[in-house]
């Protein structure tokens, strides 16, 4: 166990594999199932850190690939960590950055050692390998980082994925070596939690060779990665249902970069704890806002009118104080404000989402909930 954190379940549906918990870290306890709104550059887009906390948001993301390239890992370091750099000091977990970096497409390299690769930003080359990514994470100083680990498209040849997978272990072994180096160091800061990260694209078995091998490494936590990267949904919900009985049971459970609603609320069930994605910010700046009911486009000419709020059941700000019609003229207007407004009520949306869940599993009646909230929401 990592000294301050471990995961405590507190209950679990007896119809679903859905659980509830509590996840302890240096930085304060989050109730699982739980929603990380995405700040990939140590700023949720549209919300300061007072509107994070007034959305109910309890922890958050950040990138280690953007904030190594600006401002830098080792200048937020001497400013003591991302926590004090942007005033947050609830719990925050940093990716990798792999998936960035394999995005490159064109810029990068792919060896043994690491990932060479061009700064989107002005073209300049940098490594990435597993000791020098746990060196960037340990700099920017998150609760909770993950292992560096190779993302691979979709489609993609079975031979392919295999050789992918068997270097993310390969690499899972490199950054937990490195990471247990570093955090004897780390006497002047909160350790922190290395997860694991399973991949293998779209095919069980390398799933759950995966998984089984990170869970004999004892991770404190264990990631599902590479979904959502274009595969069919029925694709990704098989894996998710072949891989989390291979995580341990005790471990938290994350689904990285999977964000629509209803897709959320099926992986509850299937046993995963913590979500992160772009999908409710960058939706709400193009002028969609969620509801129970589905995607609301606020931008359509039959809300020129409608002066009812977003969601007439929801307690945000947003919905407590702005009619429809009035977010369309924002919109319309080029308004800054329709992107606050609209994203503060997404992301509100999102964590009222894991409430219900969680309070629905302590409940015993999950699947009842699950199901209503699946016949409710339309948009699909």
């Amino acid at each position: 166990m990592t000294k301050n954190f471990y995961h405590e379940i507190l209950a679990e549906d007896k119809d679903t594999n859905a659980r509830a918990g509590i996840l302890h870290t240096p930085h304060g306890t989050i109730n699982t199932p739980t929603f990380m709104p995405v700040g990939t550059q140590a700023t949720v887009k549209t919300l300061d850190q007072e509107n994070l906390r007034q959305t109910n948001s309890q922890i958050i993301l950040g990138n280690a690939y953007h904030l190594y390239l600006r401002p830098g890992h080792k200048l937020i370091d001497r400013a003591g960590g991302l926590h004090n750099f942007m005033n947050w000091q609830q719990p925050i977990l940093t990716d990798s950055g792999g998936f960035q970096v394999f995005s490159l497409k064109d810029l990068n390299s792919v060896e043994e050692e690491g990932v060479t690769f061009r700064s989107h930003l002005d073209g300049s080359t940098h490594l990435f390998s597993p000791e020098t990514v746990m060196e960037i994470e340990h700099g920017i100083g998150a609760d909770i980082i993950m292992a560096f680990d190779e993302c691979t498209p979709f489609p993609c040849e079975y031979q392919y994925a295999k050789q992918s997978m068997e270097m993310t272990l390969r690499w899972a072994t490199r950054c937990k070596r490195q990471h247990e180096i570093l955090n004897e160091k780390r006497i002047h800061r909160s350790p922190q939690a290395l997860f694991g990260i399973v991949q293998g694209s779209i095919f069980p078995d390398l799933r759950i060779h995966c998984a089984n091998n990170l869970a004999s490494m004892d991770f404190p936590g264990y990631a599902i990665g590479g979904l959502a990267v274009g595969e069919p949904r029925d694709n990704m919900m098989e894996i998710i249902a072949e891989t989390t009985p291979h995580m341990p049971a005790k471990k938290p459970r994350y689904l990285m970069g999977v964000g629509l609603p209803h897709d959320m609320v099926e992986a509850v069930g299937l046993g995963i704890d913590m979500f992160d994605c772009v999908v409710p910010t960058r939706n709400a700046r193009n002028g969609t806002a969620f509801t129970k009911h589905g995607r609301l486009r606020l931008k359509n000419a039959v809300h020129s009118e409608d002066n009812q709020p977003i969601d007439e059941n929801c307690r945000c700000k947003t919905c407590q104080t702005y009619s429809r019609s009035y977010l369309r003229h924002l919109f319309q207007t080029g308004e800054y404000l329709a992107l606050h407004l609209t994203s503060f009520h997404n992301i509100f949306f999102y964590n009222q989402i894991m409430h219900e869940a969680r309070d629905a599993i302590i409940a015993g009646d999950f699947k009842c909930w699950q199901n209503q909230f699946l016949t409710s929401y339309k948009d699909r």
